[in-house]
């Protein structure tokens, strides 16, 4: 998909209300297009002319040459090309990807007409509201947006209808779930920090043997992401992320968590799972971020920033419970088109989690051409996925609370994690090294929780070995 996702709407003669009194959101969204239609149109370039156009754009833009860019988006947008869809989906799209939300607003709201465009800029331009922080001027688009009544689009409409109901009960919070970092919000503003786990979870302690459990990485590497998923629906993000993590939220973390750690163990992938923390403004505890909308690509765009050695690939998602019934959706982005290539859905119940979600890691597998890798710790998928996912997800808390970036208080309890990973240590070599460093971290921050005791482990040399770091 191109960057703010696809939508259309009807038409609209209401204007939108500008941003914190900014002119920047002047426009009006869909009324403007029957005024420039009244006009004598630019003669239209020739196909290969409007290409090479958006082109060259898009290198102003990746030059960090946004004045250049906008001048030949203008000469596009003033021929008749430019009350293209394609045209309008594309310019909104490179804006985005390169975080120039304002010139989305600028240069695209005035021409977009719903009916005529179709789908995709409308949600461009949604999202690029949320981003300037106008509560206003995204409800008109996502009113807009309803009247489509598509029923494919509603889970992720009531996503944005639900971080603009937080930013309308907050407007001086922080950015709405969904949107991190979009738009400044002053000094005083909460701020969302995303913090990459390059190496699996259970590794983090077992350093000293990381020459046995983990494959060299060498020769040209595809890099992946996989993003903490969002909790579109999620009642209340406010007040829930101000209490300690449940099973959704660890779900969340734990299921990119787990996709990463699998294609850490092919010879062809550089992985990294990438979750968010909130940090207060007023010095208060930071806290386990939840998103309640999809990721858009202007986050992909700033994960890709701040990866250090860049990103091919980027694996966002939603995850959805309702009366028992789970669901979880994955969309691969292709980074440098900032495209997305592929879906893939999962549905379960605590019944049928185990097929259904090793189902979905496999599908993922194969449409991404693993393979595993040699090393003397054999990588092999869990076949008992969901009891993984809590394993991988309390490791991640306490991991963090080892590292002083969220407090104790922001996780399950430790008590409980332990339990579970001591139940399930002997289910494989991944599981006891798990158990291994879960118990050393909860030894490390919990004085509360007794660590000692026999525990029963996979029977393995690498197992032996890793149990003499611990003694």
């Amino acid at each position: 998909m191109g960057f703010f996702d696809r939508f259309s709407a009807k038409k609209s003669t209401s204007a939108p209300a500008s941003a914190n009194g900014s002119d920047a959101t002047h426009a009006a969204i869909a009324a403007s297009a029957a005024a420039a239609s009244s006009s004598p149109a630019s003669p239209a370039p020739a196909v290969g002319s409007v290409k090479a156009l958006l082109e060259t754009a898009r290198e102003k833009l990746t030059a960090k040459d946004l004045p250049a860019a906008v001048a030949l988006y203008e000469d596009v947008l003033a021929s008749s090309a430019g009350d293209r869809p394609d045209v309008l989906v594309a310019i909104s799209g490179d804006l985005g990807s390169h975080g120039h939300v304002n010139e989305i607003i600028e240069l695209v709201a005035p021409r977009y007409d719903a009916e005529r465009h179709g789908p995709a800029t409308g949600l461009n331009l949604l999202q690029a509201y949320l981003a300037v922080r106008n509560p206003d001027a995204a409800q008109h688009v996502l009113d807009i947006l309803f009247g489509l009544q598509r029923p494919e689009l509603e889970q992720r409409l009531y996503g944005f209808s639900n971080a603009i109901a937080e930013m309308i009960a907050a407007p001086h919070a922080a950015p709405p779930p969904g949107v991190v970092g979009g738009a400044a919000v002053g000094a005083d503003a909460p701020k969302v920090a995303l913090v990459s786990i390059s190496k699996p979870i259970w590794f983090y302690g077992l350093e000293a043997m990381a020459t046995q459990l983990l494959p060299s990485k060498e020769g040209h590497l595809r890099r992946i992401a996989f993003a903490q998923l969002a909790l579109p629906n999620y009642p209340d993000l406010v007040a829930a992320m101000k209490k300690p993590e449940d099973e959704l939220g660890r779900l969340s973390r734990a299921l990119p968590l787990w996709l990463a750690e699998a294609f850490y163990f092919s010879p062809s992938y550089h992985p990294v799972a990438a979750v968010a923390v909130m940090n207060p403004p007023d010095g208060a505890p930071a806290h386990l971020m939840i998103f309640g909308a999809e990721w858009t690509t202007e986050n992909l765009r700033q994960l890709v920033d701040t990866s250090g050695n860049g990103l091919d690939f980027i694996v966002t998602g939603a995850l959805r419970v309702h009366a028992g019934d789970y669901e979880a959706l994955l969309r691969v982005w292709e980074v440098k088109t900032f495209r997305e290539r592929k879906t893939f859905t999962a549905r379960w119940t605590p019944a049928t989690a185990d097929e259904a979600l090793a189902r979905l890691h496999g599908d993922v597998r194969a449409y991404m051409e693993w393979s595993p890798d040699s090393a003397a710790f054999a990588y092999v998928p869990t076949a008992k996925p969901r009891a993984w996912l809590d394993t991988l997800g309390g490791s991640l808390g306490l991991f963090l609370v080892e590292k002083n970036i969220i407090p104790l208080a922001a996780i399950s309890p430790s008590a409980e994690v332990l339990a579970h990973a001591t139940q399930h240590a002997a289910a494989g070599e991944a599981a006891s090294f798990a158990f291994l460093t879960t118990r050393a971290r909860i030894a490390h921050v919990d004085a509360a929780v007794v660590v000692s005791g026999d525990v029963t482990l996979a029977r393995s040399p690498l197992v032996n070995e890793a149990k003499k770091i611990f003694v």
